[in-house]
């Protein structure tokens, strides 16, 4: 017996040596070391040879097995070591090669895509986009726009004056897109029908109010114009932007530049404009008031029509007494918070991509 424990034995070193793989590896042990192999069953049957055998034939058994328990761990160390190489050469990754899959390329900002979106809306309803200086003088911000001298917004704590070396007019930057409204005037004769996209500065920091905002700007100026026509453009626009069914009111209001001033609201698109949701929940976009606040507009002012220099070659086309016209600045911020129920304006400046990758 102990003839065939050594020739086992030495079977099974010769094969373990030889052996190019780890499952191959495994395979051997089970073979020669495993529960039904012939080793083992050569130990358990050791309690049955005479006394003067067991001492010799167990001794030897043990022997083998632990020497090739030994044999195998040495060479899985072996072949784990060589696979591991082998497998570094062949799965070497170029760092310096995109990632896979490829990462995307990138999209427009959210507040890009909006305003996009928007400029698209009034092409297709006849206006023409335009853009103007966002460092503008004190007259078109707040002289050529009916602001009267003692006018909150001209104070320094709401208006970002820019100090200018020598003489010249105080200029600011530009507290709304409205200052394009003579701009545009002096340089195109009516019919006018203009959009006007833009940045926009004020003093102002919280969850809906950033130093620097995006406006758009809307003039049409033409004869017969009247408010019905103001909400008709803006009930197409609402319902391009917010769906099909929205409707849209006028709430009275006042700005300098326009008589009479309206505020527009948009139904809201979340509770259908009912002011609670369907479990009987106040509705928390529009706080249980079914309407939404977007914008605000009115009739152009007839002296705003007066502001454009009687020198300029259109001027005589904008005689108040012909024309007439409207007007209206929306927050392309406020559009975006309301479509897509961001929360806090400034999110949008902070370059967190996991909110900008969302649109």
């Amino acid at each position: 017996m102990i003839d065939r424990i050594e020739q086992l034995r030495s079977e099974a070193e010769g094969e373990i040596g030889a052996a190019a793989t780890s499952e191959e590896l495994e395979q051997l042990r089970v073979r020669f070391l495993g529960r039904k192999a012939e080793l083992p069953q050569l130990l358990r049957g050791v309690a049955q040879l005479d006394p003067a055998e067991r001492g010799k034939v167990g001794a030897a058994a043990n022997a083998a097995r632990q020497a090739l328990e030994a044999l195998i761990e040495e060479r899985t160390a072996q072949l784990a070591a060589a696979e591991l190489s082998a497998g570094l050469v062949h799965d070497a990754v170029d760092v310096t090669l995109p990632g896979a899959p490829a990462q995307p390329l990138g999209s427009l900002h959210v507040l890009t895509s909006t305003r996009r979106e928007l400029e698209d809306i009034f092409l297709g309803l006849g206006f023409t986009v335009m853009e103007g200086p966002e460092i503008e003088t004190v007259h078109y911000n707040f002289d050529a726009l009916n602001h009267s001298p003692t006018h909150p917004a001209r104070a320094r704590t709401d208006t970002f004056y820019v100090q200018r070396s020598g003489e010249g007019p105080e200029v600011v930057l530009r507290t709304h897109t409205s200052p394009m409204q003579v701009r545009a005037m002096e340089a195109h004769p009516p019919p006018l029908y203009v959009v006007i996209p833009g940045r926009v500065y004020r003093p102002d920091s919280d969850a809906t109010h950033t130093p620097q905002f995006h406006q758009i700007e809307g003039l049409a100026v033409d004869e017969d114009i009247t408010l019905a026509d103001l909400k008709g453009t803006l009930l197409s626009f609402a319902r391009a932007v917010f769906g099909e069914t929205r409707d849209v009111r006028l709430r009275p209001h006042f700005f300098p530049f326009t008589e009479p001033s309206v505020e527009v609201d948009v139904s809201c698109f979340h509770c259908s404009g009912k002011g609670f949701m369907a479990d009987g929940s106040r509705c928390p976009l529009c706080k249980g008031e079914g309407w939404l606040e977007v914008l605000g507009a009115g009739e152009v002012d007839p002296n705003v029509f007066a502001f454009v220099p009687t020198t300029a070659a259109n001027a005589p086309g904008y005689d108040p007494e012909k024309v007439q016209g409207f007007a209206w600045g929306l927050g392309v911020e406020r559009i975006a918070m309301l479509k897509h129920g961001v929360p806090d304006l400034r999110m949008y400046f902070e370059n967190d991509l996991r909110l900008l990758g969302q649109f």
